[in-house]
């Protein structure tokens, strides 16, 4: 269940760098960096980090440059901690 959410998460936090690129090259309503950052912290930091550098999307802004992989690492750390192998 927790992988499925993982998947589906991060498919979005993907999809949404993708579509607020499209909206940034044709002048249409972009999507917040407040809902971007949401997708990463909701679990999707390894779907936004592909998107970003996919679609070269928010490359050159140090917070996202920088804070999605910090924010991808507490995950990880996280994550093997409540597994137990930290």
């Amino acid at each position: 269940m927790f992988i499925s959410y993982l998947l589906v998460i991060n498919i979005i936090a993907f999809g949404l760098f993708g579509l607020d690129k499209h909206r940034a090259r044709h002048q249409l309503f972009r999507i917040s960096e407040k809902t971007l950052f949401m997708t990463v912290l909701a679990g999707g930091s390894a779907g936004s980090l592909l998107g970003m550098y996919f679609w070269h999307h928010k490359t050159l802004h140090v917070q996202f440059t920088m804070g999605i992989p910090a924010i991808m690492l507490v995950q990880i750390l996280l994550f093997l901690y409540f597994c137990g192998k930290y």
